[in-house]
């Protein structure tokens, strides 16, 4: 929506839970996580509700989706191999990297700025 309230806008429009939400640094994509395929996967929408993309469809658990400060790249986290990890991948789904390997739950991410 406007500054103001106005212009809203509902750009996930369906009855599964959606949250987690991050917006791309330029602000026209938002990635955030949803239930809609039964579990927890990341998905990225066009600011005007257009263009879903499931990015992440496995049946794994993800979540935390957070946009690199350039919006090329959107880490995330995963129970994939049954621990919880960092993720990261292209912002089109593509070039997936397992970041960590760690007994140790990963859940907590953040982006610095590149140098």
């Amino acid at each position: 929506m406007n500054a103001d309230g106005s212009g809203l806008i509902n750009v996930t429009n369906n009855p599964a839970s959606d949250g987690g939400r991050a917006w791309s640094p330029d602000g026209s994509r938002i990635a955030f996580i949803s239930e809609r395929d039964g579990n927890l996967e990341i998905y990225v929408v066009n600011a005007d509700g257009s263009g879903l993309t499931n990015l992440t469809n496995n049946p794994a658990t993800d979540f935390v989706p957070r946009w690199s400060p350039d919006g090329s790249r959107i880490a995330f986290v995963s129970d994939r191999d049954g621990n919880t990890e960092i993720y990261v991948m292209n912002a089109d789904g593509s070039g997936l990297t397992r970041l960590t390997n760690s007994p140790e739950d990963e859940s907590g991410l953040t982006w610095q700025p590149y140098p």
